[in-house]
């Protein structure tokens, strides 16, 4: 195996654990690999430090697959995979989970989502995607299931010299399908739906609203397909309106209320929220319980400021539109801004909205999207639940 070696100096996040080596931390290349071809890589004083693979097409030069000098091959990322389902049956997560996600799983570049018996993947970089046939055949042992899609249409895979596609890596199936949640139902669109279809890593926070939507009018803000605001009517809400920018997420949204029947309690609207929340402001509309769960404004360091900017607006937007006493139910859900850096925007948006807040709850992600510490990239969602009342 051809070896990768570091150099002297190298980030010490490495020697303790990260599995990432950009090629700046690289002292030379002992032979001529491939892009996505597997590497040894060692310190500069020759002792082994993991194997990889490798991509010279990409920031990170080398993802480490292990820290043992073992063998990587099929029967590896079964154990893998096996390691990691083992895993979530004992936390709980086993309808429907994050089955492997990422680094956290020491799958660089991997997820994998489970809905019951459907599996959906992405493979990130060429080292994993080149290794799909060996995952899909342990998703086939593992399981026995009904079907198996992959959604690498995803930009960052030309970063790494791939191309964006999609498409069914089992027979085919009929990819729109029906999961359970929280003793609720929601359509799934696994072939068009946003990223893998369904966002899991808000499961456990969607019950988190429980008691504070209880016979309250409730407005959701991108609701994409609905899983708070239908949530909230499950609960006990008095009215639930939810809107979003989509008009395909509102056509499904609507769809999943009628699952449940709960489409006399929860509305969906096509408008967008940037707009719309300014003029409800001004008109004087008031609610109970605000939830705001808007996309990541940032997926580079370069435009954090802006994105802080976006989150400061809408969640003042959001607690002027709160009637003394109410609820703000907000998330972020860029690693790129810190918890720190969150929750003081969301302090300075009630400063300048003259309001005072008392944190209820702050979240992160579902446990099946594991945090591994000093890993920033699995560090990403925060869930915020403040009571939002008038300071003067």
């Amino acid at each position: 195996m051809i070896k990768v070696y570091l150099r002297k100096k190298i980030a010490p996040r490495i020697a303790n654990g990260h599995p990432w080596i950009y090629g700046n931390e690289v002292d030379r290349v002992a032979g001529e690999p491939e892009a996505g071809d597997l590497v040894e890589v060692r310190y500069s004083d020759g002792k082994f430090a993991g194997i990889g693979y490798y991509n010279p097409k990409s920031q990170i030069l080398v993802r480490l697959l292990t820290r043992k000098p073992e063998k990587v091959d099929e029967a590896f990322f079964l154990k893998r995979i096996q390691a990691a389902w083992e895993y979530r049956k004992k936390i709980g997560y086993t309808e429907n989970c994050r089955l492997i996600f990422g680094e956290a799983d020491d799958m660089p570049a991997l997820i994998i989502d489970k809905f019951n018996d459907y599996f959906v993947l992405q493979t990130l970089a060429l080292g994993m995607d080149k290794w799909k046939p060996a995952i899909v055949k342990a998703l086939n042992e593992i399981f026995s299931p009904k079907g198996i899609y992959e959604r690498n249409d995803v930009p960052v895979r030309v970063l790494e010299g791939m191309e964006q596609q999609k498409g069914f890596l089992s027979e085919p199936f009929n990819t729109n399908i029906v999961i359970n949640e929280n003793g609720l139902q929601f359509n799934v669109d696994i072939e068009n739906g946003q990223k893998t279809g369904y966002f899991l890593d808000q499961q456990d926070n969607r019950r988190a609203i429980q008691h504070i939507v209880k016979d309250a009018e409730v407005l959701g803000a991108f609701t994409y397909t609905g899983t708070f605001e239908i949530h909230a009517a499950h609960y006990g809400a008095k009215s639930v309106l939810g809107i979003d920018i989509s008009e395909q997420a509102v056509v499904q949204a609507n769809k999943n209320a009628a699952l449940n029947g709960l489409e006399k309690t929860v509305q969906f609207q096509t408008l967008n929220a940037f707009d719309v929340l300014k003029d409800w402001v001004r008109e004087g509309r008031q609610y109970d319980v605000v939830m705001l769960d808007p996309p990541a404004f940032t997926k580079s360091r370069e435009s954090i400021d802006k994105a802080v900017a976006g989150y400061k607006e809408i969640n003042l937007r959001g607690m002027k539109l709160l009637r003394n006493g109410g609820f703000l139910v907000t998330s972020s859900c860029t690693n790129l801004v810190s918890p720190d850096l969150f929750l003081q925007t969301i302090e300075m948006a009630a400063k300048d909205a003259r309001k005072k807040i008392r944190q209820v709850t702050f979240n992160t992600q579902a446990a099946d999207h594991p945090i591994i510490r000093g890993m920033d990239n699995t560090n990403y969602l925060k869930f915020l639940i403040v009571e939002v009342t008038d300071r003067f």
